[in-house]
């Protein structure tokens, strides 16, 4: 099959279909700053399904949506038209890339991702992406559920007091005063729900490779990723 480098980026490969690369993992094991990254580094696209999911939450926060309410939720996701540029991401026209990260919309995201009918909007949105050009994705459910099919997919883990500390820290750059013990005890409960959630639980592919990234910076990670992506697609080297 002839190979099509266009479309893959920095890289070849042997598909005609775009480069797709999952990274899944629980929160905290450094998913969207490492796949950021990593698209960058392949010269593809970073997907960042969790603003898509956010920015339905604040379309449905606005309209005051009863998510348990399945005709309400339909007539929310007809009215809605999302579109991501770079690192922005539009609703209906309007810019919520900032808006969409307030701790209101966080807890409105909570509740909007256990609705199948949400989650069934988004992944057809997130694969016709796909289809059209090569990304880096990530989430708890992109190996699984989103691109089964993915050229390569990878699980990222780290212990979950590396997970709090890094939390941590990132809270304290912030200015937001919370004891370490704390960060710890609310990531626990959030791996539990994950882990429980009725749609897109976290869960490991069965094809997906393990990373642990305890102790490793984000570009140590991201080596060992291309290591691992140059040698699944049987690619040139990625440049950068």
């Amino acid at each position: 099959m002839e190979r099509s480098p266009s479309r893959c980026g920095n890289v070849s490969c042997e598909s005609t279909r775009p480069l797709v690369v999952t990274i899944d993992g629980p929160a905290g094991a450094g998913k969207s700053t490492v796949a950021k990254k990593l698209a960058e580094r392949l010269g593809i696209r970073y997907l960042d399904t969790g603003a898509m999911y956010r920015a339905v939450a604040l379309a449905g926060y606005r309209q005051g949506v009863n998510w348990q309410d399945d005709a309400q939720v339909r007539r929310l996701l007809q009215s809605i038209e999302l579109h991501i540029e770079e690192d922005r991401i539009f609703l209906n026209g309007e810019d919520v890339s900032d808006l969409i990260r307030s701790p209101e919309i966080t807890r409105e995201t909570a509740r909007a991702a256990d609705v199948f009918q949400v989650r069934e909007f988004l992944i057809a949105q997130q694969r016709a992406i796909a289809s059209r050009e090569s990304l880096v994705t990530e989430g708890r459910d992109q190996g699984t559920l989103v691109f089964p099919d993915a050229h390569v997919k990878f699980f990222l883990v780290a212990s979950p007091e590396e997970r709090a500390r890094r939390r941590w820290r990132d809270f304290k750059r912030k200015g937001i005063d919370i004891s370490y013990e704390k960060v710890l005890e609310e990531l626990l409960q959030r791996d539990e729900q994950d882990s429980r959630r009725p749609f897109g639980a976290l869960k490991k592919a069965p094809d997906a490779i393990e990373i642990h990234t305890d102790g490793l910076t984000v570009d140590q990670v991201v080596d060992i990723l291309l290591t691992h992506i140059r040698k699944h697609i049987g690619t040139d080297s990625p440049s950068g």
